[in-house]
């Protein structure tokens, strides 16, 4: 699998960087001169990119959630985590309009952290014997702080500056404005190092303590992963649910549950979904395109329903 998947992965970011509102004269781009190689490097390369980063981090994020919850069904659209990213992002607007984008990252990243906290404590605190309840709670919890945030910037009349973070959208990318996501490499190294820890987390914290895992360290950490990205995420291209249920579940079905195995099969996945994602909204109503939150909403949505029913079933 993993040499038709990285095929797979490499013939999507050709036809990423082939796709546009405009056709390019690539006897320009191949001497890196003209207007074409202007609008490949500027426009479509950090476009791809931040793509591939973004489907990397998503899947991850949804991997490292479901082995903390112990939950197929879990991620950061399920858990509030995208939710409580953009309400500290519509906080951060009003009670310091001046700040950087690493400031307000930071002020994302404590709302998705506490969220997390939160969310993770309520469903330890009542043990759920039915899995589906778990996400759908989640949902309930999400769409509490959504209300929220959509109440919060209509009190401050922001709520014009909502939508960018309501729907995810690539079409703003460019050189010197997407430079953020790049904080989800280090972050992915890190899952990929402390991979076998979060294996044996995934076991419960009986089972872990029991192999001299430090359990509560490893949420910890595991929470501050996600909430890194996610924050990073939603400040540069939006919110986009679904990358981290699907693609974990996807590759568990096949290869398990082992993800100093599976990790790199998690990450090339989400990259990959994700670039199809938008290659279809870019072709859709061309030369215009739709959100990629609509098209990786509605495909994930669909394949969330389906592993509910096998799993159901």
């Amino acid at each position: 699998m993993r040499i038709p998947l990285l095929l797979s992965f490499l013939l999507l970011c050709c036809a990423s960087l082939l796709v546009g509102a405009r056709q390019l004269d690539w006897s320009q781009a191949w001497t890196l001169s003209g207007d074409a190689w202007l609008t490949l490097s500027a426009s479509r390369l950090p476009r791809m990119a931040a793509l591939v980063l973004t489907g990397v981090g998503l899947a991850v994020c949804g991997v490292i959630l479901q082995h903390i919850v112990r939950n197929r069904f879990v991620e950061p659209a399920t858990t509030g985590g995208l939710d409580a990213a953009r309400l500290g992002i519509l906080v951060s607007l009003t009670l310091a309009p001046g700040a950087s984008t690493l400031q307000r990252l930071l002020v994302a990243l404590v709302f998705c952290l506490a969220a997390s906290l939160v969310f993770v404590a309520f469903i330890r605190a009542i043990r759920f014997r039915n899995t589906v309840l778990v996400p759908v709670i989640g949902l309930m919890y999400g769409g509490v702080l959504s209300a929220i945030g959509e109440f919060y910037g209509y009190r401050h009349n922001i709520l014009q500056s909502m939508q960018g973070w309501l729907l995810g959208d690539f079409s703003r990318v460019i050189e010197g404005n997407y430079e953020t996501i790049y904080l989800i490499l280090p972050i992915v190294v890190l899952a990929y190092l402390f991979a076998r820890r979060f294996t044996v987390l995934g076991m419960g914290e009986g089972m872990a303590s029991s192999l001299g895992l430090n359990y509560p360290a490893m949420v910890a950490l595991g929470l501050l992963l996600v909430a890194v990205t996610v924050a990073a995420t939603v400040i540069t291209v939006g919110a986009i649910p679904f990358v981290g249920l699907v693609i974990p579940n996807l590759v568990a079905l096949r290869h398990g549950d082992n993800l100093a195995r599976t990790l790199p099969l998690v990450a090339m996945g989400g990259a990959s979904l994700l670039l199809a994602c938008d290659i279809v909204g870019r072709l859709l109503i061309h030369p215009y395109e739709v959100p990629i939150g609509l098209t990786a909403g509605g495909i994930g949505s669909l394949l969330f329903l389906a592993l509910i029913v096998r799993r159901q079933r």
